[in-house]
């Protein structure tokens, strides 16, 4: 009996063990769908989103080509017509190249549509690159012979002249195994396409910072004995700019990870497809505080200057906003962002009365701001404790007579005047006017980046206008490298052309090494 009770014991026990086992299997099992049940979820989520924007581009393309190849009465002549359709064809190129992306394989549609490639002009210089295997011997153990090669030819410029360069990829063949060898065509931006990167950067410093539309840039080709179709420039730009976007956008978190931002826009004339007119959008530009060590720029194309555009690329950004007294900004200050006034706009205020009148209240008013900039000149070099010290001693007092004076001089004058009017722009801003006083780090002014904002003046008396919402934020894109280049110290010429070359093969992990302020170059023959 005991036995038989030990064996129904032990029986008992063994399968208690087989039930947890069991228990677990099915724990697990259940994870296990748990999880895959999230993955589809997640994969579903993911083709709904390319399936929507595949179709909201598709409808932008359709539209832009309906506008580009549609009647030609329903599009613009002469000069603003040529700048438009440059910016369509851009957009097409664009879109066409996100399409690619979303897709993850190459378009059918759009290789076919390639024209076939003429000669290059024999008269062209050209430069051979070789392209061997790194090992010439078999896997079998035999030693390959060399076969024969193939030869791809890219368009190359240097700044003036314009090479060819000839890529030859020997082709190494075993006569044992019948196995063919050949080192693997270099990854390239645009895959079977006539440029180099040297050419894509030319082109883009050439539109984007010497402002220089393409049918201005075909011309010179064309005197250079190259004649290169305006669509070909332009579809090398739109794709171009697709490629860049990541390196703008991780500029922009580079820029919001400081605690002290610049901002400042400027309005820019955009014509969209279909019509005739023009309506005022705006860029806008933001850059890190003038005694931060990030030295860069980032523009963004908005349709318009509502205040949302720049919340929206703030984000959940907190710090000190460095802007001057436009509305626009206002609702950032009301989610813990700190608003910094600029003593350069309250100034101007004091400078057109004098220049209007000669008033002798505007010239004191002057003789005390110029005086806080005075004490700013001394403290430009100091380090930030330091700086704060200085203006605490020297500047604080003076600020405080500055207002003590203002507030006198408004009991005297009538309302409504314009003594009273430049008067009441700083006393209703005073606050955010000395929040400088307090913090090293801060800057009395805006001007930082309204230095950075000049070249858009100045590249708007060329091209006129964006010529469409995708073609402006193409354009603040590249800007945005270029002039953080020049901030650099690098030639937007060399910086564009190593960005380029290295882009095809770059780890989405370490876009960082190839933003302004890290990168240092790896190509060689940058001119």
């Amino acid at each position: 009996m005991r036995v038989e009770h030990e064996q129904a014991v032990a029986e008992l026990e063994e399968l208690r063990a087989e039930r947890e086992e069991l228990e677990h299997e099915v724990a697990a099992t259940e994870q296990i769908l748990v999880r895959r049940d999230q993955m589809l979820a997640c994969q579903q989520d993911e083709i709904r989103f390319k399936d929507t924007k595949i179709a909201q581009l598709t409808h932008e393309i359709a539209t832009l080509k309906r506008y580009r190849f549609g009647k030609k009465g329903e599009q613009l002549s002469g000069v603003q017509g040529t700048l438009l359709e440059e910016a369509v064809d851009e957009d097409i190129a664009a879109i066409e190249t996100e399409l690619e992306l979303l897709a993850g394989v190459p378009s059918v549609a759009r290789a076919r549509r390639q024209p076939k490639r003429r000669p290059m002009p024999e008269h062209l210089p050209r430069i051979e690159y070789h392209h061997e295997p790194e090992s010439t011997m078999c896997q079998c153990g035999c030693q390959l012979q060399r076969i024969g090669e193939d030869v791809s030819e890219k368009l190359d410029f240097i700044p003036g002249v314009l090479r060819v360069e000839r890529h030859v990829r020997g082709k190494w063949a075993c006569k044992q195994c019948q196995t063919l060898t050949q080192a693997p065509v270099p990854a390239h931006v645009i895959d079977k396409g006539l440029p180099s990167t040297g050419l894509l950067a030319h082109v883009l410093v050439a539109k984007y910072a010497d402002h220089l539309p393409l049918y201005r840039q075909e011309k010179i080709f064309e005197r250079a004995g190259m004649k290169l179709a305006r669509s070909t420039l332009a579809d090398w730009v739109g794709t171009s700019g697709v490629h860049l976007q990541p390196l703008a956008d991780a500029l922009r978190q580079a820029i919001l990870a400081h605690r002290v931002v610049h901002a400042d826009e400027t309005p820019v004339q955009m014509l969209k497809p279909g019509t005739k007119k023009t309506h005022r959008a705006y860029l806008w530009a933001y850059a890190p505080g003038a005694f931060e060590d990030l030295r860069a720029v980032v523009y963004d194309f908005t349709e318009g200057r509502a205040g949302e555009h720049a919340r929206a690329f703030l984000g959940n950004w907190k710090g000190s906003l460095v802007c001057d007294d436009y509305s626009g900004y206002k609702a950032c200050f009301t989610q813990g962002m700190t608003e910094i006034g600029c003593m350069a706009h309250a100034r101007r205020k004091f400078f057109e009365l004098h220049a209007s009148n000669k008033s002798q209240l505007a010239e004191q008013a002057l003789h005390y701001i110029g005086q806080l900039y005075e004490i700013e000149r001394q403290a430009k070099d100091l380090p930030s404790e330091e700086r704060r010290r200085l203006r605490q001693e020297q500047a604080r007092p003076l600020a405080k007579a500055l207002h003590t004076w203002m507030l006198a001089q408004r009991g005297r004058v009538p309302d409504g005047s314009a003594t009273a009017k430049a008067l009441d722009y700083s006393l209703k801003r005073w606050a955010a006017l000395t929040r400088y006083l307090d913090d090293g780090q801060l800057p009395i002014d805006n001007n930082h980046i309204e230095q950075k904002i000049r070249p858009i003046a100045i590249g708007r008396n060329n091209w006129l206008f964006a010529g469409s919402l995708r073609a402006g934020k193409r354009a603040a894109a590249i800007m945005t490298l270029v002039q953080s280049a020049k901030l650099n110290g690098h030639d937007p010429y060399a910086y564009l052309k190593d960005v380029l070359t290295r882009l095809p093969t770059q780890p989405a992990s370490r876009i960082g090494e190839l933003l302004p302020h890290n990168w240092s170059p790896q190509t060689t023959d940058q001119r």
